[in-house]
C-alpha cells in the first residue's frame, strides 16, 4: 500500500514536471495543445474535462461545476489564469465555451433524468393520466382502450390492468420514454410491439428465418422492456459512458431530448438483438440484456462513436 502511494505521488509530480517542460517548448498550455490540436468531439471534450478536473488550481477544477449563465465568466477566469491573451487566441475562448457547455450540459442532465426516475407515477395526477392514454393512443389508434382499469393493457405490454404499478422501478422516467418512443417515432414502435408479440412475422424474410434455423421465436412485454431499456440508458448516462455519444453529437448541451432519443435507438437496437439471440424462452432476458450493455459499452468507449440513431425522430440531431 505504502508502494503504491509513493508511486501515485511520483507519476503525478512527473506529469506536472513534464507539463511544465512541454508548456515551456511549445509556449502552450495543456487546455491549448488539446484544443489545437484534437478535433471537436468527445475526444476533445474528455481531455479538457480531464485536464480541468485533475489541475492543481481549485479554480479550474470547480470550472466544470458552473452554472450554465456562468461559463462565459469562467472562461475569461481560465484565460487569465493560464495568462492567454484572447485577442492573440480568439479560438481558444470559442473551443473551451463549446466544451465547457457539453461537460456541464452532461452534469444537468444526469439531474434532470435523475428528478424523472425519482417521481412516482400518481393516478391522481391528470398530467400522468394524460401521458398513459398518449401512449395507449399513439400505439393502438384503431383499438380504443374500454376502461382506465383494464387487461388491455397487457395488449401493449403491461404486466396486469393498471399500468402504474410498472413504473415503480424508473418512475416517470420510464413513461417519458415510452410515449417519445410512441409519439415521435410512430411507425418503428407500432412495428416493434407487433413484433414482440408475434416475432415469427417479424420484418425478416421467410429465407432469413430459415437461414436461422430458428424453431420458434420467443416475444417479449413491450412496455415492461421498455422500462428495463429506460433503466439500460440511465446506467449507460450516469456512470458517464454516454458521454462519447452525447459530446459527439450534441454540439452544446446535452438535453432531455438527446437522451429520449438514445432510448430510442437502443429500444430498436435490442429488438434486433433479442431476434438474432433467439432466446429459448423469456427466462433468457437478464443474459440477452447483458450482453446487449456490454455490446453498447464496447462501442462507447471509442471516443469517434456516436450511436447515429436512424429514427425519424433523431434526424433533426444528426443534421446538426
Amino acid at each position: 500500500m505504502f508502494v503504491q502511494v509513493c508511486l501515485y505521488f511520483y507519476c503525478k509530480c512527473l506529469w506536472r514536471c513534464l507539463k511544465f517542460v512541454v508548456r515551456k517548448l511549445t509556449g502552450q498550455c495543456e487546455l491549448q495543445r488539446i484544443c489545437y490540436n484534437t478535433k471537436p468531439g468527445a475526444a476533445r471534450t474528455m481531455k479538457i474535462e480531464a485536464s480541468l478536473k485533475g489541475s492543481k488550481s481549485k479554480r479550474l477544477q470547480t470550472s466544470v461545476n458552473v452554472h450554465p449563465d456562468a461559463i462565459e465568466k469562467t472562461i475569461d477566469d481560465i484565460m487569465e489564469l493560464k495568462r492567454i491573451n484572447p485577442d492573440v487566441n480568439p479560438q481558444l475562448g470559442v473551443s473551451l465555451q463549446a466544451c465547457l457547455l457539453q461537460i456541464v450540459g452532461y452534469r444537468n442532465l444526469i439531474a434532470e433524468v435523475e428528478k424523472l426516475r425519482r417521481e412516482p407515477y400518481d393516478s391522481e395526477n391528470p398530467q400522468h393520466e394524460e401521458m398513459l392514454l398518449k401512449l395507449w393512443k399513439c400505439l393502438k389508434p384503431n383499438s380504443p382502450l374500454k376502461a382506465r382499469i383494464s387487461k388491455q393493457w397487457c395488449e401493449i405490454g403491461f404486466q396486469g390492468d393498471d399500468p402504474k404499478t410498472d413504473f415503480r422501478g424508473m418512475g416517470l422516467l420510464g413513461l417519458y420514454n415510452l410515449v417519445y418512443f410512441a409519439e415521435w417515432d410512430t411507425e418503428i414502435a407500432q412495428q416493434v410491439l407487433t413484433d414482440s408479440l408475434h416475432p415469427k412475422y417479424s420484418q425478416l424474410s421467410k429465407a432469413e428465418w430459415e437461414k436461422k434455423k430458428f424453431d420458434k421465436a420467443i416475444g417479449y412485454s413491450f412496455a415492461i422492456v421498455g422500462i428495463n431499456i429506460t433503466d439500460l440508458a440511465y446506467n449507460l448516462l450516469v456512470s458517464g459512458a454516454l458521454k462519447t455519444h452525447f459530446y459527439n453529437v450534441a454540439p452544446e448541451a446535452p438535453t432531455l431530448t438527446h437522451f429520449q432519443q438514445t432510448f430510442c435507438y437502443l429500444m430498436h437496437e435490442f429488438h434486433k438483438f433479442w431476434i438474432d439471440e433467439d432466446p429459448l424462452d423469456i427466462m433468457e432476458f437478464n443474459r440477452v440484456r447483458e450482453k446487449f450493455y456490454k455490446r453498447i459499452l464496447r462501442q462507447l468507449q471509442n471516443p469517434e462513436m456516436a450511436l447515429c440513431p436512424h429514427f425519424a425522430a433523431s434526424e433533426s440531431l444528426i443534421n446538426m
